[in-house]
């Protein structure tokens, strides 16, 4: 039998980087095997529900390319209108569980307390197999010893999330439930249920957690933890994926760097990591630097242009032509999208800011007739192409006799406002020659 896997996120903020990685390795485990991997919305709790939190865990896992393969068709009233197979939402299926709870009232497995419905629970001990953490032996604490039933419908009548759970996981046929470490102490609970319904219990696979970088818990509050941000500052979703990979599985031969096709053949729950993942925020900006360096021209075009015009820069005031050569001098040398608007605004403004420390050292009085030199002799240059920039830029300093760098850092000051950025006799030649000698103009007024 195929497996099949579910990623059931409850829609009351936003898609916390744990649930990401839960539903990757759902779906990389789906992919693997041939299964099906369902996505089903856990919004029974309408107190907490928003749809604007369903359409941030939707968006999230379109931009992973997380697809999922079954649900409510487009039209009908239970899926959402778009062309593919909506999730299940929970707080559409209340027959369902409504069918189950009167079932386990008759046969005497639950009962009405103080206005709930309450299960009555095992007193024996519960053994969860599991197939990360291994064979977990669940024992009544003292606390539960009086009374370890447990509500299953609340007094307003909804249902809670440890019965819609299992019943759900039950009517969906799922054969393995791969969640967070955090839920194994529900297990035994979800056990005794499916047990209570007569069904047997899929098989567990408990991940491990993801810990901040000092081996705290990750929490809602703490930096890298949103999904969503990673899209707003620039990373490449499958550089995230990749990343994702590696907190919690190990593929052969220590590799980094993996191809999702790769990954997809390679990944089994046998492989799973037992200890808990730090997230390595330096290394996911490492790979996502080398993923950014690998993508097509065009693609590296399309998704600067949109970091450049989300960091305010008005791309439309310059030809097409233009952004695009300024751009390709940016290709390799930035790893994330974010950082372009400071590494390449220069292309796209006519106000230079300066790097005070830099031009406290640069424009000096001393750098002026230098400068002044080489801004005449670009004046006569033709044509203004890098090529020729080089060599009259290295004529001037031997004339001088200088080093280069002597003439290479005010000049490139005075045309990006730092001392770093792209090659600069590519950067004069696309600024072109009437900006690059405005903008040395202005650099020369301040050398005094």
């Amino acid at each position: 039998m195929k497996p099949r896997v579910r990623f059931a996120p409850s829609p009351t903020g936003f898609l916390h980087i744990g649930g990401a990685r839960t539903a990757l390795f759902n779906w990389l485990y789906a992919r693997h095997a041939g299964g099906t991997f369902i996505l089903r919305i856990e919004d029974t709790d309408a107190a907490r529900n928003t749809q604007a939190a369903v359409e941030v865990i939707l968006n999230g896992l379109r931009w992973l390319g997380l697809d999922w393969d079954e649900g409510p068709l487009s039209g009908d009233p239970a899926g959402p209108s778009r062309g593919d197979y909506g999730p299940y939402f929970q707080s559409r299926r209340r027959d369902i569980y409504q069918r189950r709870i009167e079932a386990l009232l008759a046969k005497g497995l639950a009962y009405e307390a103080d206005g709930t419905i309450k299960f009555k629970m095992d007193r024996a001990p519960i053994l969860i197999p599991d197939l990360v953490v291994g064979d977990v032996r669940r024992e009544l604490t003292d606390r539960e010893q009086a009374d370890p039933d447990f509500i299953i419908v609340r007094s307003d009548g909804q249902p809670v999330f440890h019965f819609v759970n299992v019943v759900d996981d039950l009517e969906m046929g799922i054969t393995h439930v791969i969640r967070g470490e955090d839920h194994l102490s529900n297990t035994a609970k979800h056990i005794a249920l499916f047990r209570a319904l007569d069904a047997d219990p899929p098989q567990y696979a408990h991940i491990p957690l993801i810990l901040n970088s000092d081996g705290t818990k990750m929490s809602k509050r703490d930096q890298g933890a949103s999904l969503m941000t990673y899209g707003e500052e620039g990373y490449l979703p499958e550089a995230l994926v990749n990343y994702l990979c590696l907190l919690g599985w190990s593929p052969k031969g220590n590799r980094e760097k993996m191809p999702l096709t790769e990954v997809i053949a390679a990944f089994d729950l046998p492989q799973i990591l037992r200890h808990n993942a730090r997230f390595d925020l330096a290394k996911l900006v490492w790979l996502n630097g080398e993923y950014l360096r690998e993508l097509s021209d065009e693609r590296f075009y399309e998704l600067s242009a949109e970091a450049l015009r989300r960091g305010g820069l008005e791309l439309a005031r310059y030809p097409d032509a233009y952004v695009r050569a300024a751009l390709e001098t940016c290709k390799g040398k930035v790893k994330l999208f974010s950082e372009l608007p400071a590494y390449a605004g220069f292309y796209f403004t006519d106000e230079i800011k300066y790097d005070p420390a830099a031009a406290e050292k640069e424009f000096t009085p001393e750098n002026r007739p230098r400068v002044d030199k080489l801004r005449a002799a670009l004046a006569k240059l033709e044509p203004f192409e890098p090529d020729p920039i080089g060599a009259t830029l290295k004529a001037v300093a031997q004339e001088l006799g200088v080093k280069t760098g002597v003439l290479v850092h005010p000049t490139r000051l005075a045309c990006c406002g730092n001392t770093a950025g792209p090659s600069l006799y590519h950067l004069l030649a696309i600024l072109g020659k009437d900006r690059a000698l405005a903008r040395l103009d202005q650099a020369l007024a301040r050398m005094v």
